[in-house]
């Protein structure tokens, strides 16, 4: 009982976020770091039950990783980040985007922000996106590709509006891409499900969203939002006892069981009409030949002011 009480709970406020598990701005490849001392960061808030004096909210760091087992994406560069809150009283859901090219201080120089994990694993991540932001970040959660396509297939499907037909193949990715998705209203099981998120642009670059990655994160978002609607329907909350193995088997996290157990009582608080999404504010840029996003700090600090006040260092 304790173990479908968890999963309620992760798929009430993860099954919008696991989705980014499998998304990723080199969404075409695999992204590996080569560290020879990578940096072992001790988790201190493992085995940790909440502090007395709790808040009714949870604020974690979402993270994506491409791999096909969470236990195989050690060393690997986030694909997704996501700084994201959920308030337990009104079931309020707050999403930020943390694009992963964003420039900052990684093991003591400028680096993209992905790289926190490769060289220090998710709880280091944490701090790297803490100090980032200036706010006090504790929990993780660490999703692979692989529980998108069973939550999708475990409720059915999701339908969605495809914007433009979506061709691309990649033999040499890991799994190997072939996708092919019709334009027009479709129901999208695990796998093209996957496809959808992953997809940028056909191979001759002939094909895809007019401004980039920013289309590409407004199609994610939508996606987001289709499948928390469908996946909250009644006959598919039923369904969700069926999900613990994948569970277990791509989704780490230290939120505290305690947490967990709490939240879980506000999944049918979850509004997704309320939820609000946002993107580090920034621009592109290139520094010494390398792509980075440089976000802008006085508007970086009004976003996160406004959507995780509460979290603030003082």
């Amino acid at each position: 009982m304790k173990k479908q009480f968890i999963v309620a709970f992760m798929a009430s406020l993860l099954i919008f976020g696991a989705v980014y598990g499998i998304l990723a701005n080199t969404v075409f490849k695999n992204d590996t770091v080569v560290a020879e001392d990578p940096e072992i960061i001790e988790d201190p808030n493992e085995d940790k039950e909440p502090a007395e004096e709790e808040k009714n909210d949870i604020l974690f760091l979402l993270m994506g990783v491409d791999a096909q087992d969470i236990d195989e994406s050690e060393g690997t560069r986030t694909d997704t980040m996501m700084l994201t809150s959920i308030d337990l009283d009104t079931g309020k859901i707050n999403i930020m985007s943390i694009p992963r090219d964003t420039r900052t201080t990684v093991q003591g120089r400028q680096d993209k922000i992905n790289a926190a994990h490769a060289y220090g694993g998710p709880v280091y991540a944490v701090k790297v996106v803490g100090d980032l932001l200036d706010i006090d970040l504790e929990y993780f959660v660490k999703v692979d590709y692989q529980i998108v396509q069973d939550v999708v297939n475990s409720i059915g499907g999701v339908t969605v509006e495809v914007p433009f037909n979506m061709k691309y193949r990649d033999p040499t990715a890991k799994p190997p891409l072939n996708i092919n998705i019709q334009k027009g209203v479709q129901t999208l099981d695990g796998k093209n499900a996957h496809d959808f998120l992953r997809f940028r642009h056909n191979n001759d670059l002939t094909v895809g969203y007019a401004d980039g990655d920013v289309g590409r994160t407004k199609a994610q978002q939508y996606f987001m939002k289709e499948l928390v609607k469908q996946t909250m329907k009644p006959r598919n909350l039923l369904k969700l006892p069926m999900l613990i193995e994948t569970y277990f088997d791509n989704v780490e996290t230290n939120i505290p069981i305690g947490v967990m157990l709490k939240g879980a009582l506000a999944a049918n608080k979850i509004d997704v009409d309320l939820m609000e999404t946002a993107t580090l504010p920034g621009e592109g840029s290139y520094i010494g030949g390398i792509s980075f996003y440089i976000h802008d700090g006085a508007a970086t600090d009004e976003v996160v002011r406004t959507m995780f006040g509460n979290y603030l260092v003082e």
